[in-house]
């Protein structure tokens, strides 16, 4: 049934590559259909009762939107298949939510009372989904909605829901960073969390809202760094980082003390322990050596920090491998730093694009620490099939590690590499030899020589890129090469290339008494040819002709007279400026006698040799493995890593006062005593619990134990950092078997629970991750009071070992769970109940999505402007959207709505000439070219009501008619919501008495005494935020005036008994007065 419907989907909207567009314009005569049918079947598809069809029209909406098609006319049809029970269905209508949340916000805020009740959904993914979507619309009125969404889903049962509240935090810091402090309070509380699943996603918060509150971490530091081995790889990368930079401010340099050692090395390696041994006795010299010998000790967290990080080495990912090796380049002793060098050989066979980022980093650590990487050699030679950017790189790298131990091999490389038909790897590599022969005095000659030879090789670009080098070696000995010098005179003949050109007429004219035969004559060549020169031979020249004037002015004199009178005219006035300035510094004249004098010393002065360089010397000043290091330029979002402190910080505010410290202590005893293989917790729980059970004491000991639990390694591993692969290899293997142990013993408990419990779980297919996470998440749970009623509270120790079975049954059974259960209690209930009380007033209702009850959220439904009968087919509608104005938030937003129920199109249409009062203005709407017959349209635009109710009059235009309208705004349209706390409520409404406060009695009916009444009404009929109130029967809402900024503070004191008193207290009076008769008649309806 569907393939007629799928077939006049395609040709209407997607072409094939090649392919023209059918129907995307109806007046211009679609071949199957118009264009506002075309998702007429997708429409039907949505509304039938079937989930398969549902589910496949879902399927092609999220098709179409991958291909670029717009799909937002689905919007409605779509919104109100979110209630449906089937997952799937529901996940792929999240997925179009989050892609729709942006740029449709009118139309995401009218269902944000379904995404508020997906928050509450019995399903973790659906919940998570509702946050996502929630926190994707980038709305700045529905901040205190989201702020309040993330609070609860903080405290969420599901750790897969945490997870997506620790991503939606820096969205929502992005949209509003007055938000910040609250957001602390919530990372804080996640940084809390002991789940492998969350730590990554809220380390990466606490990057984006608050990197400098180090402070955060303090606590939570060893738990970090006992779970990084089982967070996710985006997630240890992320760790990693923070860890970095956290470790460079808490812990003492291990390298402070290598200087004093390397002035005295023998003594330093064999009497260490010999001068502390003699005490007091010894002799005054060594005495007062000792204090500055004092042997570094490192801080048991910093080694646990190294300890926990090495056997990510291994890790599959090259993204954490090179964290880890950054890490050790930044933290770790000169002795420990080798192991991470076999490491970054091994990701060298992943992808060039892999390769060229570690190259980038090994290029860096090999100018500092050359001896890491000299056993790998011979994997950074290079391959014929390397990329050029490749190749470059590993020459960098290879150059590096020359010394005068494999100077011999290195070179032979080198003489291989020229021969490659790749010009710009050829000239990297003369460079490179360049370098080696400025570094390594002992093959100087040998390299000079090689290059002298390749100056007559057949290809030009080879011959250049020698005479610049062989420029900058002669520099360093030029008495004892006259004869190399002559040879590149000889070569002016014959090289065209610019800068190989200019370096030998420089040289020539630096060391012209070395050849002062040969030097006037390449100056005749010079002139003759000087017109046709480029710019930089053309200096040279006239270099050369200055200098040989001041040493051999008989033979040159009137050479030189000629190229500066050929320079005096040159079309480039660098030329001619030098050319004039060198005529009246050598040759002397009456005006400009003082500086002829000293002309020899200016051109003549000796120059130092240059020195080559690597260009990779300054890049160790950015961290390693980050986009700014790449760069070799500070990125946007660059932390820079701060310098050790001289002293080190107090290492106890690292420890942990864990409530139940006895009860924890005695359970690690016993398990002491027992010491089985594989322990039934262990199995139970997996590697998180005996992380989580650490009691993280400050010996280095117990931290390594807990290391080592929490990793999966076995309990004789030693502290030696330079173990075998194989033992390594060995403990990741018993830590796998261990885990599928876990498993099937959780696959028998499954099978005890009751059938209808088991049905429940098994519908929600993100359980297995909170399912897998171990019980240690339950009692990490049960340690947050705020999180659980009492009844659990009771159940925490895990004095039997029936306490844990019984929790894995009610986690199976988590979605079964009433929403009292789930519901967080947070500390300030009374600002919590009357925040969801603010919630409900946009939500209106508990009940499935009605679009009627809608209308609040968008201010007053739609009012009519110009009738279809007197608009000749045209009918015109609109609404108060209560949307900032994207083009000046003093104006406000106004939805025109267009439909044409003619038979013919209406084209041009646009606002004419406006003639409004004065303050009021209007900002028109793009000009719709083309209205087909029975298709309609939606724009936006910004009237500026000046605080006043005045009709705004305007002509609407087509081509053949003109319309003249009017629109006139409620008062309650004039304002924005404010969100105030009690007391900052309480404080400006004191500053607003007297003729600035209307109050009105009035007798509420019965149906507008519950709290969900009373807010949609006084929301329905004024744009104003909920403020917290202590009382009950007291409701307190606020707001500015959009033009003025003004505050409109209204308070309802709705007794049990008597009359109701209405209050609004404002600086605009006339504002007061329209809004309390307003809401009055809202209320008394």
């Amino acid at each position: 049934m569907s393939a007629a419907p799928a077939y006049n989907e395609d040709k209407g909207g997607s072409a094939g590559p090649g392919e023209p567009e059918y129907g995307h314009d109806p007046a211009s005569g679609g071949i199957f259909s118009s264009d506002y049918k075309r998702h007429d079947d997708l429409k039907a598809m949505l509304d039938t009762n079937k989930d398969s069809l549902k589910l496949e029209a879902m399927k092609r909406i999220v098709a179409m939107i991958a291909r670029g098609k717009n799909a937002s006319d689905l919007f409605p049809a779509v919104v109100k298949n979110v209630a449906c029970k089937n997952i799937e269905v529901k996940k792929l209508v999240y997925v179009y939510l989050v892609r729709y949340a942006e740029e449709q916000q009118d139309l995401a805020l009218l269902s944000i009372s379904t995404f508020q009740r997906g928050l509450k959904d019995p399903n973790q993914l659906i919940r998570a989904s509702a946050l996502r979507v929630l926190s994707s619309i980038r709305v700045p009125i529905i901040v205190p909605i989201m702020m309040l969404a993330i609070k609860e889903a903080a405290s969420d049962m599901s750790p897969y829901v945490r997870k997506t509240a620790a991503h939606a935090i820096p969205k929502l810091y992005s949209l509003d960073s007055d938000q910040k402090d609250q957001l602390i309070e919530v990372i804080e509380k996640l940084l809390a969390d002991k789940t492998t699943l969350v730590a990554g996603s809220v380390v990466m918060a606490f990057e984006e809202v608050c990197p400098e509150r180090i402070d955060l971490i303090h606590k939570n530091y060893r738990k970090l760094c006992n779970l990084l081995i089982d967070v996710e790889e985006w997630g240890q990368v992320v760790i990693i980082s923070m860890l970095t930079r956290y470790a460079r401010t808490q812990f003492l340099s291990p390298t402070q003390n290598e200087s004093l050692l390397e002035e005295n090395p023998e003594k330093a390696f064999y009497g260490s322990e010999e001068d502390e041994a003699k005490g007091p006795g010894s002799e005054e010299a060594a005495s007062t050596a000792l204090p500055a010998r004092k042997p570094y000790v490192m801080d048991p967290d910093h080694r646990l920090l190294l300890r926990n990080t090495k056997p990510l080495l291994q890790s599959r990912s090259a993204a954490v491998v090179m964290a880890v090796a950054q890490l050790y380049f930044h933290l770790a002793p000169k002795a420990e730093v080798g192991v991470i060098a076999k490491a970054l050989v091994r990701l060298l066979r992943s992808h060039s694009e892999v390769q060229y980022v570690v190259l980038q980093n090994v290029a860096t650590m090999s100018i500092k620490r050359r001896g890491m990487f000299e056993p790998y050699l011979k994997s950074f030679y290079i391959r014929s099939t390397d990329p050029t950017q490749i190749k470059i790189l590993k020459l960098e790298v290879l150059t590096n590690l020359a010394n005068e131990t494999n100077i011999p091999t290195v070179l032979r490389e080198f003489q291989t590499y020229i021969r490659s038909m790749d010009k710009d790897f050829v000239a990297a590599t003369i460079q490179a030899i360049g370098r080696c022969a400025t570094n390594i005095g002992r093959v100087r000659d040998t390299c000079l020589n090689g290059l002298v030879q390749l100056l007559s090789n057949r290809d030009e670009l080879v011959v250049a890129e020698s005479v610049v080098v062989i420029k900058k070696l002669l520099q360093m000995q030029p008495a004892q090469h006259g004869e190399i010098i002559k040879h590149l005179a000889k070569l002016t003949d014959n090289i065209q290339v610019p800068m190989a050109r200019a370096s030998i007429l420089w040289l020539i004219g630096e060391y012209c008494e070395h050849v002062p035969r040969i030097a006037p004559d390449v100056l005749r060549k010079m002139a003759k040819s000087f017109t046709a020169e480029e710019d930089i031979v053309k200096l040279q020249v006239i270099n050369l002709a200055a200098k040989l004037y001041l040493t051999n002015s008989k033979q040159t004199k009137l050479l030189t007279q000629y190229v500066l009178s050929l320079a005096k005219y040159d079309q480039n006035y660098d030329i001619r400026d030098r050319a004039r300035f060198t005529r009246q510094l050598i040759v002397p004249s009456e005006q400009g006698g003082a500086l002829s004098r000293h002309a020899k010393k200016l051109f003549l002065a000796p120059k130092p040799a240059p020195v080559l360089e690597s260009s990779f010397k300054d890049r160790d000043h950015f961290q390693l493995g980050s986009l700014s290091h790449l760069l070799n330029a500070k990125a946007t979002g660059y932390q820079e890593l701060p310098d050790w402190p001289e002293e080190a910080p107090d290492p106890s505010v690292r420890n942990v006062e864990v409530p139940e410290w006895t009860k924890c202590s005695n359970r690690e005893k016993r398990k002491e005593k027992e010491k089985p293989f594989y322990s039934d917790s262990e199995g139970e729980s997996g590697p998180t619990e005996s992380a989580d059970s650490d009691p993280e004491s400050e010996s280095e000991s117990e931290s390594k134990s807990s290391s080592e639990s929490g990793s999966g390694e076995s309990s004789s591993e030693s502290d030696n950092e330079d173990q075998d692969e194989d033992e390594e290899k060995g403990r990741s293997s018993e830590s796998e078997q261990s885990e599928e142990e876990g498993k099937k013993k959780k696959m028998k408990k499954k099978k005890k629970v009751p059938e209808g419990q088991e049905g429940g779980s098994s519908s929600d297919e993100g359980s297995d991750s909170s399912n897998s996470s171990s019980e240690s998440e339950m009692t990490s749970e049960t340690e947050e009071e705020q999180v659980e009623p009492a009844s659990w509270r009771k159940k925490t120790p895990p004095s039997s070992k029936s306490a844990p079975a019984t929790k894995e049954v009610s986690l199976l059974d988590l979605e079964d769970f009433t929403p009292p259960s789930i519901q967080p209690v947070s500390p300030p209930t009374v600002v919590s109940t009357s925040l969801a009380a603010d919630l409900e007033g946009l939500t209106l209702t508990d009940s499935p999505l009605v679009p009627s009850l809608l209308s609040p959220v968008s201010g007053a439904g739609r009012q009519e402007l110009l009738h279809r009968v007197a608009g000749e087919g045209l009918a015109v509608d609109y609404t108060f959207s209560r949307q900032p104005f994207s083009g000046d938030p003093h104006m406000v937003s106004v939805h025109i709505h267009f439909s044409n129920s003619s038979d013919t199109p209406i084209k041009g249409l646009h606002v004419g000439t406006p003639k409004l009062p004065p303050g009021i203005s209007i900002q028109e709407f793009p000009e719709i070219e083309s209205l087909a017959p029975g298709e309609s349209a939606t724009v936006v635009m910004g009237i500026n009501f000046c605080d006043s109710t005045q009709a705004a009059n305007f002509q609407l235009c087509t081509q053949t008619r003109q319309f003249y309208v009017s629109i006139q705004p409620p008062v309650g349209e004039l304002m924005a919501p404010v969100f105030l706390s009690e007391n900052e409520f309480k404080k400006e409404q004191a500053k607003l008495t007297g003729m600035n406060e209307i109050t009105e009695k009035l007798t509420l009916p019965d149906t507008c005494r519950s709290d969900h009444v009373v807010v949609q009404k006084v929301t329905a009929t004024a744009n104003l935020g909920r403020v917290p109130c202590g009382t009950s029967d007291e409701y307190r809402f606020a707001g500015r005036t959009l033009t003025s900024g003004s505050l409109v503070l209204l308070t309802l004191d709705a007794r049990p008994t008597g009359a109701a008193q209405l209050t609004v207290n404002s600086e605009k009076m006339v504002i007061g007065t329209m809004l309390v008769k307003d809401v009055v008649q809202a209320l008394t309806q």
